[in-house]
């Protein structure tokens, strides 16, 4: 197959084509590499390979075609030189993290973050000497007050989980590069086909490849995206002697996935802004939490940033924990889960789930109350998915 130059095609071919490279069976789908191991011609090529004079397939633990496809095709959907697929999304944020810091580092990390994101930094990366400050995702005096000589990078998500307060981007990049340091970005809920965080400086971007890039809720990846000369010095040599490797298989699951995205973002997007204005016109309902939204303290700034507000929607409602529960509760067709990013939607109460393992007081600084609900909105009828929430409230 010849090779294209990706940056010529628009994000939906990208999505479809970018990173197939045809066997001699000419297959049209993506084929699954399922091997662990290669064959070498001889002893002089295997010594090549493994001391990197030569390149090619060494080992699946770092080296996979099918891995390889996913890895080229989301650099290109991302803007970025280089990709490094792995496990999971923690273990991108753990790749980067190995990869880059050493003791006596220092990390800036916003609150808004995944709550294990938060006990990553706060109780792992801290046994190895590394400290981190978690400051407000908008508090952008908060964020430079904090940057110390030995801060190695900031991070963030945009949107905020579940919150969705939404980062400028492109403010972080000028106040981290300008001190020396680098930004990196989750953009699992937006993905590049909302978002594409390195045009505005980030420099390195990681996802949840279990998330949309996926899009229906069936295998577990990660990935981090960035400069090549990066990615290759700093966390490839990570992936390889630690492992955190990303399956065949599941890689296999994401290219299908990837070829879909545009179509699916869109439809997530438009379900979600939907419900997002039923939801604010009900008075069970405190406040609703959605970048689409006019009243979104970051609206504008989502609008410039980002393609569409996003599949989440999250909101406060009267009463605590036992109403969020009880309203949870009451639902029928939509599942009880806290994974997000599926065609299936979800429903799931973060101060007990995604943020549970967070103390009382990390949650209330991060603004994640008793009473606040969140829902990653899917592909069904949006009549459905009201009728289901206001018969749970009625039922609640």
């Amino acid at each position: 197959m010849t090779e294209l130059d990706w940056s010529e095609f628009g994000p939906e071919t990208v999505a479809i084509r970018a990173g197939q490279r045809r066997t001699g069976e000419q297959e049209h789908s993506d084929p699954i590499f399922a091997t662990s191991s290669y064959v070498f011609g001889s002893a002089a090529e295997a010594a090549a390979r493994f001391s990197g004079k030569e390149p090619g397939n060494i080992y699946s633990r770092f080296t996979n075609p099918t891995v390889r496809a996913f890895e080229e095709r989301l650099a290109a959907l991302e803007g970025g030189e280089r990709c490094i697929a792995v496990a999971s999304g923690m273990a991108a944020i753990a790749s980067v993290g190995f990869g880059l810091l050493k003791a006596g580092d220092h990390v800036v990390c916003s609150r808004g973050v995944f709550g294990n994101t938060v006990l990553l930094f706060q109780n792992y990366f801290a046994k190895f000497g590394v400290e981190t400050d978690f400051v407000g995702l908008t508090d952008y005096e908060a964020w430079e007050r904090a940057i110390r000589p030995q801060t190695r990078f900031l991070f963030l998500e945009t949107p905020s989980n579940p919150l969705t307060e939404i980062a400028d981007i492109r403010r972080l990049a000028d106040l981290a590069h300008a001190r020396g340091c680098l930004l990196v970005v989750d953009n699992c809920f937006c993905t590049p086909a909302l978002q594409r965080p390195l045009e505005l400086g980030a420099d390195i971007v990681v996802h949840s490849a279990t998330k949309y890039l996926d899009g229906q809720g069936r295998c577990v990846g990660g990935a981090v995206v960035g400069p090549r000369e990066l990615l290759d010095k700093e966390i490839y040599p990570f992936l390889r002697t630690g492992g955190p490797s990303m399956s065949p298989f599941n890689a296999w699951v994401f290219l299908k996935g990837m070829e879909t995205l545009g179509l699916r973002m869109t439809a997530h997007c438009d379900n979600a802004s939907l419900l997002a204005e039923w939801l604010s016109s009900q008075s069970w309902i405190e406040r609703v939490h959605y970048p689409g939204l006019a009243t979104h303290p970051q609206h504008e700034l989502a609008k410039r940033q980002q393609k569409g507000g996003g599949g989440i929607v999250s909101f406060d409602v009267a009463g605590g924990r036992d109403a969020a529960w009880r309203l949870i509760d009451a639902t029928r067709m939509i599942s009880i889960t806290a994974n997000l990013g599926d065609t299936k939607t979800t429903i799931t109460h973060p101060a007990s789930t995604t943020h549970g393992r967070l103390s009382a007081e990390d949650r209330l600084a991060a603004g994640i109350g008793d009473g606040l609900v969140r829902i990653a909105v899917g592909l069904e009828s949006q009549e459905d998915l009201r009728a289901d929430l206001s018969r749970s409230f009625t039922r609640a």
